[in-house]
């Protein structure tokens, strides 16, 4: 988790939803140990990485998912609203990545798994932070897979498309989509929500305007089994087509 920055118009996520999780966890019948720690810190994250350790014995797995987006013009940016996104996303995801690799090289190997995005792919109409953030973490994954596979751990990145999640479902993303086709927002937000949703239902093949967030464990899941042990270094997309758009 992390802590909410000035630039969200978005809500953050709370530590109801993070011991909602642990309910589905513990149901599974499976442990849980819950940690709120800021992924900027990179000192916070060492200490959830010994006291995981501590607690299981070990670590196989690291999903490093924390994110925000914004959107700003880059004429228009204050600091803020360039720095959050990518001390958030990308420094974030580094800091995630070297507090717990010597977890995984201890335990003799591994799987990492970071979040991109399409737009780590293409630009983004107001929205350069977060695209630069993005692409930024496709580089980090691919070095960490060549410095890693030697200590039998995989790095690779899931690259999910628009996820029906708070994220993306609030007034600002849907006047940047609006503004991406070359019309006007109105800020009504359920007028624009309607908008925004008919043109991108109609950008992907697959005619949604967002995934269920459901969609993206099959492709995590995967990347974390033994399964996936010659994959690394590359980028699994589940986008409902999106990913047609950009290149290969």
């Amino acid at each position: 988790m992390r802590r909410p920055s000035p630039i969200d118009t978005f809500p953050a996520a709370t530590r109801g939803n993070l011991d909602d999780t642990g309910s589905l966890v513990a149901k599974a019948g499976h442990r849980w140990h819950a940690i709120v720690a800021d992924q900027r810190d990179i000192g916070a994250l060492r200490a959830a990485r010994d006291e995981v350790v501590s607690a299981f014995g070990g670590i196989d797995i690291l999903f490093a998912n924390a994110g925000i987006q914004a959107f700003k013009p880059l004429l228009e940016m204050d600091d803020a609203d360039w720095h959050d996104q990518i001390d958030n996303n990308l420094n974030g995801t580094a800091n995630a990545i070297r507090a717990f690799a010597p977890a995984l090289v201890d335990r003799g190997g591994g799987r990492i798994i970071v979040t991109s995005s399409t737009q780590g792919q293409h630009g983004t109409l107001n929205g350069a932070s977060y695209s630069a953030s993005k692409w930024g973490i496709l580089g980090l994954m691919k070095s960490a897979a060549l410095e890693l596979g030697r200590h039998k751990i995989t790095v690779n990145a899931l690259v999910p498309g628009l996820i029906d999640t708070a994220l993306t479902r609030h007034e600002d993303r849907y006047a940047q989509a609006i503004e991406s086709g070359g019309k006007q927002p109105t800020g009504d937000e359920a007028k624009d929500e309607k908008t925004a949703a008919e043109a991108l239902a109609a950008k992907l093949p697959l005619g949604v305007p967002w995934l269920e967030p459901d969609a993206m464990a099959p492709a995590i899941v995967f990347l974390a089994s033994e399964g996936a042990s010659m994959v690394s270094g590359t980028s699994l997309a589940v986008t409902g087509g999106d990913s047609a758009n950009v290149t290969a």
